[in-house]
């Protein structure tokens, strides 16, 4: 199926966006650092199930080097990402997301020598255009209005971020997966994430309060951790398949369902505007889909 990864980057969005929205139903400052941790840990048994699948690949310097520089970006987008989740709107946050694939015409350029076409740059400008326009409103205080905006907005600050580190390890990502397989690589890179954040989120949490809130948020947080799990196995197979900016781009659709639920489950306001941005980026995922 040569649009297979489409379909699997959509997948990956919904089930992204499904869980960024169960989480925001129940993080709180005390246990957002558990939470990042426990979706992970509960992705694991998906994964792990792909991997039964997939003989384990030779692995080369390459690999390791790839592997080895994503592991702490990943963590520092981590606790980034649940802190934007928890002190804003889902969709004033989320869709700050979409500027990964235009940093990734750079990176992905950089690590894996993979360029876009005119038509797809065209659509990834246009995702990343959509972010901009969801403080349009602003404009009545100058072209710079939505940035200005963006700079009060803790939560969107803490997402451009995290855009930024998540086109270094898409990129490195990708790296790694051609020298082994989606679904090691997928199974490792998360069993590793879940080993290496346990002691930052012990010690950011404290101790004792992290097993408190351990046993107070296991349940709550074993839902979200399975659309996290869906999403982890339908990404690593898409990003396997197809140009890494591309398939970041579909997968930044997660955005677009991101503010629905947040009109819809959290009361979130300002939806006209921020309606305009989502048709904007979806209208760059049609043109990467039928141009790119």
């Amino acid at each position: 199926m040569p649009y297979l990864w489409i379909v699997l980057s959509l997948t990956s969005a919904f089930f992204l966006s499904t869980s960024d929205a169960l989480t925001k139903r129940i993080i709180t400052p005390a246990n957002e650092y558990v939470i990042a941790w426990l979706r992970i840990v509960y992705s694991l048994p998906a994964l792990a199930a792909a991997l039964a699948f997939t003989p384990v690949p030779p692995l080369d310097a390459t690999f390791t080097l790839a592997f080895s520089a994503a592991l702490p970006l990943e963590i520092a987008a981590i606790l980034l990402y649940y802190k934007a989740l928890r002190v804003s709107p889902l969709s004033l946050s989320l869709p700050f997301l979409s500027f990964t694939p235009v940093y990734l015409m750079l990176f992905s350029w950089l690590i894996m020598g993979e360029k876009v076409s005119a038509a797809g740059a065209a659509g990834i400008a246009l995702i990343a255009l959509g972010g901009y326009s969801l403080n349009l409103s602003s404009l009545r205080t100058g072209p710079l209005g939505p940035l200005k905006a963006v700079l009060r907005e803790r939560g969107s600050l803490y997402m451009l971020a995290v855009s930024l580190i998540y086109s270094v390890t898409s990129a490195l990502g990708k790296l790694a997966i051609t020298h082994s397989s989606p679904a090691f690589f997928g199974a490792a890179y998360y069993l590793a994430l879940a080993v290496c954040l346990l002691p930052v989120v012990v010690f950011l949490a404290g101790g004792r309060r992290f097993f408190a809130d351990f046993r107070g948020t296991a349940r709550a947080a074993l839902l979200p951790g399975v659309f996290d799990a869906v999403h982890a196995v339908a990404h690593f197979f898409a990003v396997s398949m197809a140009n890494v900016a591309y398939m970041i781009a579909i997968k930044r659709s997660s955005l677009l369902m991101g503010s629905v639920y947040g009109f819809l489950l959290f009361g979130e306001r300002n939806v006209r505007e921020r309606l305009i941005g989502s048709l904007l980026m979806f209208t760059g995922f049609a043109v990467i889909v039928l141009y790119g």
